[in-house]
């Protein structure tokens, strides 16, 4: 299959050229002047509001006039991650695809999928006239991977519509009516530098090979954390050589709500010693592989030797970071009562990283489908970090989105799904975050579903998306088009 064969022509026509366009979360003014110019272009009323935020309206094909309005919504910015051997700027460089049987996928980079996808999507519906509809809003918002900045700032009246298609989930044929809220959690350790001692061995070990992948739609697969994986021999090794090891550089992970795949430390420990580590890595690298066996074939850990540094981060606060990121939780804390099969409240301990002015920054996000779990796992991440005498400090989180079995708009999507390929859709809550529930603090009569083509490893290099899948969401999303019922 090449490029140019791909159906829905429409929308890979226009995901190849948004994969032109660097759109970085809070990065991109070149994503927002592409959406200007293409709503100039096909003389569509086209705002943006101080956020960035871009609303491009059609009118109604002709005997459609009196059907409710509805807003088709994606986000523009995307996860940028990268494999370490990979040369790649996302500010300025596009994103390479390449097709791999029945899926698409970039090279050793996010894709941009999520929701470059549904980006595409609603362009293509724009430049179609021959598209069946009622009148249509297409609301593109921004900054939705690293803080919902956008939908936090839409602002009432932006938007005039009865009912919001959200082209943000990732399995086809499934119906989205709920998804868990979220808040964040930073702690900071600020450390003085102190000298080591000339008999010491310098290495480096690097965690690499996991799956990562989305904190909130890929938590309950059981995937490696590289952040906990290299602070568990850290925590070996400070344990052996106590005031004779020395942490000089530490790093893993990069996004909030991308479960890190990749993390590395640089340390000292007695040069006679040095030998000794290497048997210990084994060791840990033999046990660390049978326990994730299954679901992280891929994972590494390497030892290498390192150019001697004069300094290290001092040895009291090296103590507390190696006991705090150890005692941090990550994954599932607890499964729902309601839906089976859901997460209910999970953590992810994110991304370590060194700042300027002395600075060790942890970064964990935290999220649930109830709004007090969601706080008290919070609260349990701040006890941590509490203990280990760290600043802690938290966001103001966003809300949930209560599940509506009743929508009307879900009967709709659920009987066109089932009369065009004669299988019920499945009808679903997401543990991820989606911005439904911001839009219902402002507009609380929206009637919403989710739904789009299905993708894996989203967040993370391994991002693929399922070609066929793209074809069936877009039969269904015209068919849902048209029929939209009509005004009340």
């Amino acid at each position: 299959m090449e490029k140019q064969e791909l159906k829905p022509a429409g929308i890979f026509k226009y995901f190849a050229e948004i994969c032109q366009v660097p759109r970085p979360s809070k990065k991109e003014e070149k994503m927002i002047a592409y959406l200007k110019a293409f709503g100039a272009k096909h003389n569509l009323e086209t705002k943006v509001d101080e956020a960035g935020n871009v609303l491009i309206k059609k009118k109604a094909t002709k005997g459609k006039e009196n059907l409710q309005t509805v807003v088709l919504q994606s986000h523009i910015d995307m996860v940028c991650e990268k494999n370490a051997d990979v040369a790649h700027d996302f500010l300025t460089d596009p994103i390479e695809t390449e097709i791999d049987g029945e899926w698409l996928k970039a090279k050793g980079t996010t894709l941009g999928a999520d929701n470059g996808i549904g980006v595409a999507t609603e362009l293509a519906v724009l430049a179609d006239n021959s598209i069946e509809h009622g009148p249509l809003e297409c609301l593109f918002t921004v900054d939705e991977e690293t803080g919902l900045s956008g939908a936090f700032a839409l602002q009432e009246g932006f938007m005039n519509a009865d009912i919001l298609l959200n082209l943000d989930s990732e399995d086809e044929g499934e119906l989205y009516i709920g998804c868990a809220g979220g808040i964040d959690s930073v702690a900071e350790f600020t450390y003085k530098e102190v000298e080591i001692p000339t008999d010491h061995f310098f290495c480096k070990v690097t965690v690499k090979g996991l799956k990562g992948g989305h904190s909130g739609g890929d938590i309950h697969l059981g995937r490696g954390n590289a952040n906990k994986v290299l602070n568990r021999f850290l925590n070996q090794m400070q344990n052996c050589y106590q005031k004779r090891f020395y942490l000089c550089e530490i790093n893993g992970g990069n996004l909030r709500n991308a479960i890190p795949r990749e993390a590395y430390a640089v340390f000292a420990v007695p040069e006679k010693a040095k030998h000794d580590v290497r048997t210990a890595l084994n060791i840990f690298i033999a046990e660390v592989e049978n326990e994730l066996s299954v679901v992280e074939p891929d994972l590494k850990l390497v030892l290498e030797s390192e150019t001697p540094r004069a300094k290290a981060i001092d040895q009291d606060t090296t103590a507390r970071l190696i006991l705090a990121l150890y005692a941090c939780p990550h994954g599932v804390f607890s499964m729902s009562q309601d839906i089976p099969g859901l997460v209910e409240t999970s953590t992810n301990l994110a991304s370590v990283k060194m700042k300027p002015e002395n600075i060790i920054r942890i970064e964990t996000s935290q999220r649930s489908s109830i709004l007090s779990s969601r706080d008290d796992m919070a609260n349990t991440v701040r006890a941590v970090f509490t203990l280990a005498k760290a600043s802690i400090s938290s966001g103001d989180g966003y809300p949930g989105w209560k599940p509506n079995p009743h929508s009307p708009i879900l009967e709709v999507a659920a009987a066109s799904y089932k009369r065009l390929f004669g299988v019920e859709a499945q009808v679903k809550a997401i543990h991820a975050g989606l911005e439904c529930g911001l839009f219902l603090d402002k507009y609380p009569s929206l009637d919403m579903i989710s739904f789009g083509p299905t993708m894996t490893g989203v967040h993370s290099p391994d991002e693929r998306l399922h070609i066929p899948s793209v074809d069936k969401f877009w039969i269904h999303l015209l068919d849902v088009l048209a029929n939209i019922p009509e005004k009340r």
